[in-house]
């Protein structure tokens, strides 16, 4: 590709980019469950965390879980569409991930031209928040959700990070640094749109009409419960299926929960350092994104970033992720 193309594509993305309005203490968050069920306790500690942050939470109307389901797929579906179309609603807040997001996508009808809203959830998430790039390139918030994070608090293990959160959905004027906490496999700076999320969900949008587009990003990957094969699999999946050309960056999680490994076994950090380290661009592993027993950094989805792969690794946002 030339850079004359390039800078034509990157200039055509610039224009299509749409951010959904800053939140502030008069924003109305609204609580919806596209994937798994969640426990009520923690989904009522969540909406309070919110709450403790200025925001007023509305009261949502629980779906009747199926199984693995929080609700049938048309209700889970409707509740979506719905709460978006709400003109007393600024914001939607995942009650957890699980499952089954994926099942809302192949009906979603929604109106192209309306303006999006910031919807805050991570895991299973991934999957909305690819479509809704990919389709209407709305910008996304990889955040903690009612009962996955918000619930533990501020600053706990498996909780959040205030300040990043309040950075991705109040910060109008400009930019912010995001210390990842990590430390790089491949060191150097690299700039491009901070793309991804759960790698499991990345990987299962190859052949769907909204495959993620990664070229020219830094690419967001991380996972849990995932053995260090498992991880070697999909990242081969990946490269394979040409999505690392033109990655500009990777941004790792820890992968926790890889399980007990034989002794002189390769773990998911060897993994990773062999196969991105042979792309020779910026690679920052065990970021605390995601799923991570630390306090939970909120990344804004696609906005341009800067990502300096030195020391714990940083990421600089480039831009803001909403608008006044």
């Amino acid at each position: 590709m030339s850079t004359r193309t390039s800078q034509f594509e990157e200039a055509t993305m610039e224009a299509e980019v749409k951010k959904p309005r800053a939140l502030n203490s008069r924003s109305v968050l609204m609580p919806f469950a596209p994937a798994s069920p969640a426990e009520f306790a923690k989904v009522l500690g969540g909406a309070e965390e919110l709450r403790n942050l200025g925001f007023q939470v509305a009261d949502s109307m629980p779906l009747s879980p199926e199984g693995y389901f929080a609700g049938s797929v048309s209700e889970r579906r409707n509740e979506f569409l719905s709460e978006l179309r709400r003109g007393d609603v600024d914001a939607l807040v995942a009650t957890r991930g699980g499952y089954g997001s994926n099942y809302l996508l192949a009906n979603l009808e929604m109106d192209a031209a309306s303006m999006p809203k910031v919807i805050l959830g991570y895991s299973d998430l991934t999957s909305l928040q690819t479509y809704l790039w990919q389709r209407h390139s709305w910008v996304g918030f990889y955040a903690p959700m009612l009962a996955a994070g918000l619930d533990a608090g501020d600053g706990a293990p498996k909780g959040y990070d205030r300040d990043s959160l309040l950075a991705a959905v109040g910060k109008t004027d400009s930019g912010w640094s995001l210390k990842l906490r990590g430390e790089p496999l491949v060191g150097g700076e690299a700039d491009g749109r901070i793309l991804g999320g759960c790698m499991t969900l990345v990987e299962t949008t190859l052949g769907t009409p909204w495959e993620l587009d990664t070229r020219g990003s830094i690419l967001l990957l991380e996972d849990r419960g995932m053995k260090p094969w498992q991880v070697d699999r999909a990242l081969m999946h990946l490269k394979q299926a040409g999505k690392f050309e033109g990655v500009r960056g990777f941004v790792l999680g820890e992968f926790p929960d890889a399980g007990t490994l034989m002794s002189g076994s390769a773990t998911v950090r060897d993994v990773c350092a062999r196969i991105l380290g042979e792309l020779k661009v910026p690679v920052v592993f065990g970021a605390a994104v995601g799923h991570t027993p630390r306090p939970m950094l909120t990344v804004p989805l696609g906005v341009k970033a800067r990502l300096d792969a030195r020391g714990e690794g940083e990421l600089e946002i480039l831009e803001p992720a909403v608008v006044p």
